[in-house]
Parts: C-alpha cells; structure tokens; sequence
C-alpha cells in the first residue's frame, strides 16, 4: 500500500466522483484514459484513491464529462485543493507511523469517530504515562521511538479540543469494563487514567460507555475498531479495524452499516455515560482497586 500522506477523505471523494462520471457516460475505463490522455493504470489509481490527485487532471475531468459549474465541479475542486495538505503525521519517521498512516488520514478530517477497545481505554482519552507504559510493556518499543509516539498520540488528542477550519472531533467510545481493570504500567498510573476518563468524558463532544462484564454479547465486540463519519457530501464512512497483523478498512456500504448498527448495538448494551462514570470511579476508589 501506498504510503499515506495526506487526508484520505478528499481522495474517496474524488475517486467515487470520477469513477460514477464515467460509468455515467458508458466509457471503459480504457477509453476514458485515452481521451483523457492518461493511462490507464493512473485514472485506475484515481478511482481507487491511490496516489495524490492533480489539480489539472482534475480540471481536465471536468471539461471531459462537462460539467463545469455545476456543485459536483465545485466538490470536485474542494476536494482536490484539501488532497494537497500533506498531513501532520509525514514530520514523524516512517518507522514510527507505518501502518498507523491511513489510520491518522481518516481521523484527521472525519466529523465523527465511534470506538470500540479492548482491553485498553480510548487512545485519545490515555494519560501519557499510561500510553508510555503500553509501548514499553506491550510492545517493547525503544525510548526514542515511545517519545515520538506520545508526540504523535498528544497530536492526536488535539482534534478532541480543535481543528483549524474543523470543528473538534465528536468521540462515541465504547469500552469493555476489561479495560478499567487491566493494569497498565503500576496502580497509581491506573488511578491518575481512570481519573482521566471520569474528567474527559463530561466533554461536550465526549460520550464514553462501558460495556459491562454482565452485557450479553454483541457483534464485534471482540476487536478493536473505528468508524470514521464524514460531514462532506460524497466523503463516505469507513470503518478500520485493528489486529495484531495491523490494520485493514472495510469501505463496502453495506459492511459500513452494519458495523455502524453493530457500535449502536455496543451502546445500548452498555451503561449510561452517567453509569459509566461511577464505574470508573467506583473501580479507582475500590480497595482492591487503585486506591
């Protein structure tokens, strides 16, 4: 896969677009490429967001399907102007961010991010010393790469409070009560994250559930994911999980719906955000807790 460095919204937009456009008009994928005078590998990787679109090729698929002035045109333009931002992440080595890079495209310009985890809390609702203990401990990372990767998860966390011409980040988190419970680095690390969760989750934008240990079980309950919803017409949701191989998306519609009905699902399963607080608060206080 191509190396990621820039939002990946924009190019679904465009790749979409482009390719309705011509299935509209009934050309090959061939033809078009000719009378376009691209080849046919480059209008593929086009429609399949692959690689960073061009500003003129994109003028030229407008003057080809004709459809200058019209509000596709305009999206079209937006789009390809916003697909020129090379993202934040690209500062950071390649080592640090392999495989985390799609991830880091779709969460930077996405209006909304539901969250199932297990057995860790939320990445942008960890403390530092507790995201510090997982890459030691877990992952067996090395000090300068863990101090770039807290750079990268503070980053991250910003989107929560504010985006340059974005709103913040809305977060629907769901967390099985596994996590409350699974030490990360020492108990006083776990009481100061758990203190955390009960302060971030009274946000605004915030809306943090835990899926109790008594829940009957619910589909996908059992691997970490995101759905990422977008605000802009023709930017499609998309959903990426995580496993111990990394990362991979499920961009099928109807794939995507199910999964979005799938953390609905999780919700009702779980406490009340209300509910969820005193959990948290009732697990830090206990005396077999972290108290």
């Amino acid at each position: 896969m191509d190396k990621v460095t820039g939002p990946l919204g924009p190019r679904r937009g465009i790749a979409a677009a482009v390719k309705q456009l011509r299935e509209d008009s009934g050309k090959l994928l061939a033809q078009a490429a000719q009378d376009l005078m691209m080849s046919s590998s480059k209008l593929s990787r086009l429609e399949n967001a692959q690689g960073k679109p061009l500003p003129r090729d994109i003028r030229d698929i407008i003057s080809y399907y004709e459809i200058e002035g019209t509000p596709l045109a305009a999206r079209l333009e937006r789009w390809v102007k916003a697909a020129q931002r090379r993202g934040w992440w690209t500062n950071f080595d390649d080592q640090i961010i392999e495989g985390l890079d799609a991830h880091l495209a779709y969460e930077v310009d996405a209006a909304v991010e539901r969250v199932y985890t297990i057995p860790f809390v939320p990445v942008l609702l960890q403390t530092l010393d507790y995201a510090r203990a997982v890459f030691r401990d877990m992952e067996h990372r090395s000090e300068q790469d863990i101090q770039q990767l807290l750079a990268v998860r503070l980053r991250r966390q910003e989107a929560l409070r504010g985006r340059e011409g974005l709103e913040p980040l809305k977060l629907i988190a769901v967390a099985h009560e596994s996590s409350l419970h699974q030490v990360a680095g020492s108990p006083v690390i776990m009481r100061e994250q758990l203190d955390e969760l009960a302060e971030r989750s009274t946000a605004p934008n915030v809306s943090l559930h835990v899926l109790p240990f008594m829940a009957k079980p619910v589909f996908s309950m059992t691997c970490m994911y995101a759905h990422f919803e977008y605000k802009d017409a023709g930017e499609s949701d998309i959903v990426h999980i995580e496993t111990h191989a990394g990362f991979f998306s499920v961009e099928d519609t109807d794939e995507v719906k199910k999964y979005r009905a799938a953390h609905h699902a999780l919700v009702q399963a779980s406490l009340t955000e209300e509910a969820s607080r005193d959990l948290i608060c009732k697990i830090r206080d206990s005396p077999r807790g972290y108290a």
